[in-house]
């Protein structure tokens, strides 16, 4: 292989020729890795090879290395363990080393990348040793190309998401805070080496704490900082202030002589400097301020309610700061930019982000300031001042007590209403989204006579006006929605006057909006879909209507499959189906029983979907969830529906590569074994064996593990005793799956920990309940590992109020399935006893838990009072 042929090749701009030459490196790496990575090493730091081919060899040697999917990179990282020479890694790592220094940035940038996958490895095994002295010497002594690329290939190291590396760079966080410290320094006068070293800092932080705790070490660090916040270099200021908000985050308690002496100031100070990124990052600091002394607040409520004494220490920064930061903020939420896109994340953006978290933090001490703000902009000439007052008023929806929000609403509720016909569209939208904030947060404000009407009106009136208010108003009208729906299943609402007009203005909206419009129209269905959802019973007859309506749409859209001559054309359609779908899903859900009537044409329609739509399709998801609510909705009449929709739902659990649409499928069975009862049982084989196929899979058997267990429960309440085929196998997977254990600290597995032990005492009790019905026998060999894994899941601290719930479910039950005292003395256990009192005597837990905890220790009582037991091994 012509190296340097195939690496100008991967640059080529036929797809063609780039793709074959990807493969041969690909290939190259398979056979003979070790060479591969030599003889890229190599390219990359030859100094006379043309800078384009080291760049493609440092992309080919990243992409060695690197992967999306954490088992992939660790392959990736074994062949490097595994299949190169220890005199090769030895010269690999010193060509890696010497091109730091190269005069040709893209390659030192390339090398940085390169050694920091090397580190990855090696220094969690504590390989590699002379790897941040060398590091730290060529920040000290090497030339500004060097010191640069040194500092990168610290930040890249200290950014990596590895948890074993970030767990081993505490132990080096001297040599790496000497050498980013020294590039920060105000002395250092090369500005590109300086900004390298900021970001490195920031990318540090979290390893150096036992260098933040010395306070010697402390005041050095924030001295470099906050100098560099005024060296006059934006990329260098918006690094520093960067620092600034991370050290905010870890290291609060430490910050109050900090702000005392340079942050208050040199924050207001940044917010209002005239380069945006500086600017933003500023701002973005009293953002964390507020959300570390939200966070701190509820902590602390936390530990007292449980009776604790340790409070974590909080300084009050956001109050004290409020009278002179607000002031600034409110000013910069008139630097708006007329033309930024709805992602655009812009100075005026940041300071209402800030403005609603000083009010979380302040409450009412902030009101005045705003109201004061309000009222001298609100009919300002310049739609940039009026925007702001609105948006300014908005902001202060959540944090301040509803009473004195009170007065203040329904007194701006008019003029609000008002400004959704301003000249300017950024007002109007910034008006909806006030009132989405108001409907929200203090709907109890809006009277229900008086401004419904006009406010429902003004909502829709937007909505048809300009797509760019789609999703304020839409927003804001599912809040109505929801927070006027009054009582579940109530005989009226406030909103039932306004439901008709409603639906017919939706309904005109998503017929006439075109095809560039499919943001609003996708946003109205959802609009629809809350005030379905939200209709009283008053309202039922409307929605039996727009269930005809809604139905045509669906059906009219079948033959558009044979129109397609595009992808956008495709994703048109598809998005259309998926919105009539989950309107179709709402509606059945609140007609329930009473959709029966339409089930047939419904049911003929949605087939007629999943019969021409294409592979890797988004419609199924919906439609599946669609059947599974008409299954809930006609209960054991949807039998007539299953051999024509069975093949699809076969089809969906077999389908591991769609993850999302295997899972609904998995949650699908669980609806139709539950509607259909016994009538279920033809299926159930099919079901198992779909189910025990996605459990033995490696693409989502751990992921599906809980649901699919669940699903082993619901099967068995439906079939009852004609279970006992499947429970020996079920046993064995629920006895494997109770084997998993939570390890100390991982905080990201918690709950998917607690909802598979769920899963397993959901199967276990739909086991015990359909075993019940003059089958009990067969559940003797499998109370031992019951009653152990009860016992396991009363003794972990890991666990919810579900989880308990579910586990008085199965105490009680399997108690019942025995009711001559068989296991008498099992259940007299203390720690049985101990666990049932601890639910039911909670004062977190719901009525319905310890209900099940005093209907579990009725049970346990009667074991008690019935025969001596057996003994439980």
């Amino acid at each position: 292989m012509n190296v340097n042929q195939v690496l100008e090749s991967t640059l080529s701009p036929d797809a063609s020729t780039r793709q074959n030459a990807e493969q041969q490196l690909l290939q190259a790496a398979e056979v003979d890795f070790s060479g591969y990575v030599s003889t890229l090493a190599h390219e990359l730091a030859n100094e006379q090879a043309q800078p384009h081919i080291r760049s493609a060899a440092g992309i080919a040697l990243k992409n060695a290395f690197s992967a999306r999917e954490y088992t992939r990179l660790r392959d990736l990282q074994s062949r490097w363990r595994d299949r190169v020479s220890a005199d090769v890694k030895a010269s690999v790592k010193a060509l890696a080393l010497s091109t730091l220094a190269s005069k040709d940035a893209r390659a030192g940038q390339s090398a940085a990348q390169f050694v920091a996958s090397i580190a990855a490895i090696e220094i969690p095994r504590n390989q590699w040793p002379e790897l941040m002295p060398s590091l730290v010497a060529n920040v000290g002594e090497g030339n500004d190309s060097l010191k640069q690329a040194s500092l990168v290939t610290i930040g890249y190291i200290c950014e990596s998401e590895d948890a074993e590396l970030r767990d081993s760079l505490v132990q080096h966080s001297n040599a790496i805070l000497t050498a980013v410290v020294q590039g920060a320094r105000k002395e250092e006068t090369n500005l590109d080496v300086r900004h390298a070293a900021i970001v490195a800092l920031s990318d540090s932080l979290e390893f150096v704490r036992t260098n933040f705790e010395n306070e010697g070490e402390r005041n050095y660090i924030m001295q470099v900082i906050c100098e560099a916040t005024q060296s006059g270099d934006s990329r260098i200021e918006s690094g520093a202030y960067g620092c600034l908000n991370r050290i905010m985050a870890l290291y609060y308690d430490k910050m109050r002589f900090y702000m005392e002496k340079a942050l208050f100031g040199l924050t207001i100070l940044g917010m209002k400097n005239q380069e945006e990124d500086v600017a933003k990052l500023a701002i973005e600091f009293w953002c964390t301020v507020c959300e570390e002394e939200l966070a701190i607040e509820d902590d602390n409520a936390l530990t007292q309610a449980e009776g604790g004494t340790e409070l974590r220490p909080y300084f009050n920064f956001s109050r004290v700061a409020a009278r002179e930061v607000v002031p600034v903020l409110l000013d910069l939420l008139g630097q708006q930019d007329e033309d930024a896109a709805e992602e655009d994340y812009n100075i005026s953006r940041a300071a209402y982000q800030c403005l609603q978290l000083f009010a979380q933090a302040v409450g009412g001490d902030i009101v005045q300031a705003v109201l004061g703000f309000v009222e001298q902009h609100l009919r300002h000439a310049d739609w940039h001042w009026r925007d702001a007052a609105v948006s300014a008023f908005g902001a202060i929806m959540e944090g301040p007590d509803e009473k004195m929000l009170e007065p203040l609403i329904k007194q701006a509720l008019p003029v609000l209403i008002q400004m959704m016909d301003d000249s300017n569209v950024q007002v109007k939208d910034s008006a909806a989204y006030t009132l989405g904030r108001i409907c929200e947060n203090v709907s109890d404000s809006i009277d229900p006579h008086t401004h419904l009407a006009p406010l429902v009106r003004s909502l829709f009136s937007g909505l048809s006006s300009n797509p760019k208010m789609a999703g304020s108003c839409c927003w804001a009208l599912m809040n109505l929605a929801d927070r006027f729906a009054g009582e579940p299943g109530g005989s009226t609402n406030p909103l039932s006057p306004h439901l008709q007009d409603s639906v017919t203005h939706i309904l005109r909206v998503t017929e006439s909006s075109p095809e560039g419009d499919a943001q609003l129209r996708m946003a109205a269905y959802e609009v629809l879909n809350a005030f379905v959802t939200n209709a009283a019973g008053d309202s039922l007859p409307i929605i039996a209507k727009l269930s005809d309506i809604i139905l045509q749409r669906l059906e009219n859209t079948i033959p558009m499959q044979q129109q397609i001559v595009s992808v956008d054309d495709r994703n048109t359609l598809e998005e259309i189906q998926t919105s009539l779908s989950s309107a179709l899903l709402a509606i059945i859900q609140r007609l329930e029983s009473e959709i029966k009537p339409q089930a047939d044409r419904i049911m003929h329609a949605l087939l007629q979907v999943l019969n021409s739509v294409g592979a890797k399709s988004s419609v199924p998801d919906t439609i599946f969830a669609t059947v599974g609510a008409l299954a809930n909705a006609l209960e054991d009449d949807f039998i007539k529906y299953m051999d024509s929709f069975a093949p699809f739902l076969y089809n969906a659990l077999a389908n591991q590569e769609e993850p999302a649409l295997c899972a609904m499928a998995v949650g699908l069975v669980s609806d139709i074994t539950r509607s259909l009862g016994s009538s279920s049982q033809p299926y159930c084989d099919t079901f198992m064996n779909h189910l025990l196929q996605i459990l033995s899979g490696t693409t989502n058997g751990n992921q599906l593990r809980p649901a699919i267990l669940q699903c082993f429960g619901d099967m068995a309440q439906a079939i009852g005793p004609h279970f006992e085929k499947y429970l020996s196998v079920v046993a064995q997977v629920l006895n494997q799956s109770s084997t998993m254990t939570l390890s100390d600290g991982a905080f990201e597995m918690f709950d998917y920990f607690v909802s598979l032990r769920e899963g397993i005492l959901d199967a276990w009790d739909g086991a015990i309940l359909a075993m019940k019905q003059g089958r009990a026998e067969a559940l003797r060999p499998h109370v031992d590992s019951i009653i152990k894994f009860l016992h396991l899941v009363g003794q972990d601290p890991n666990r919810s109020e579900a989880l308990l719930r579910a586990a008085m479910g199965v105490v009680g039950d399997l108690a019942d399935a025995f009711p001559s005292g068989d296991y008498a003395e099992a259940f007299r256990s203390d720690w049985i006893t101990q666990l049932i009192r601890e639910v039911r005597t909670s004062q977190e837990y719901s009525a319905r838990t310890k209900e099940t905890a005093r209907w579990a220790r009725e049970q346990v009582k009667r074991q008690g009072q019935s025969g001596h037991g057996s003994q439980i091994s």
